[in-house]
């Protein structure tokens, strides 16, 4: 899981207001512009109806379920196929639940001591929230120094023009964002500039990492 994440690079993280409508038609964009992944977050009703109807859209897609914050979250992200769990910040019950589970979770952590719970629970990979509002890249690079072990999905202000900075760092696992999926471009339908901003997040990929 962690292996294929990090080889597409980028995770598009997203809010659906009408996933009846739109589950489908996104999944399809975004493998369309070679972004087979896609994190629903739960700050929107019917995130796991969204997460199941991408899946049947596209199986072969990792969709995951973002923002979560409760146990109830996870079994209803579970059952409706998520391949992943993400949470905005670092709570030991849900890492602890979703472990038992057998679903890989990704927690928040921007602080020393969060890194050190991490550490705990054996993880390998964590999120970083928000990015550029606690620091950004330099911030993530003075972390990975005591916590070596850590590859990192900082999301929160990245775009195509700082995507570059962050995935030609070792440390950067892949990097997560909305810019590609903003609710003008969904709710307006616009599936042709997805596609184009997710190739162009690919194209970025490719150079940043050779």
């Amino acid at each position: 899981m962690n292996e294929r994440i990090s080889s597409i690079g980028v995770v598009p993280v997203i809010k659906l207001n009408h996933p009846e409508r739109d589950a489908a038609a996104l999944a399809k964009a975004l493998c369309a512009g070679d972004v087979p992944i896609a994190e629903v977050t739960f700050r929107a009703a019917g995130a796991d109806v969204a997460i199941r109807l991408m899946k049947e859209a596209c199986p072969d897609m990792l969709v995951g379920a973002g923002t979560v914050t409760t146990t109830a979250q996870i079994d209803a992200a579970i059952a409706a196929g998520s391949d992943f769990i993400v949470c905005p910040g670092f709570d030991p019950e849900l890492v602890a639940y979703a472990q038992e589970k057998n679903i890989p979770i990704y927690p928040g952590c921007t602080t020393a001591s969060e890194y050190h719970m991490a550490v705990k629970y054996g993880l390998e990979v964590i999120k970083f929230f928000p990015a550029e509002q606690v620091g950004g890249l330099a911030t993530i690079k003075a972390l990975s120094a005591p916590f070596p072990m850590f590859k990192v999905m900082p999301t929160g202000g990245i775009n195509l023009k700082n995507l570059k900075d962050y995935l030609s760092s070792p440390v950067i696992a892949a990097c997560g964002g909305s810019y590609m999926v903003t609710a003008d471009l969904i709710d307006n339908n616009k599936w042709d500039e997805i596609i184009s901003l997710c190739r162009q997040s690919r194209e970025i990929v490719k150079e940043a990492r050779g």
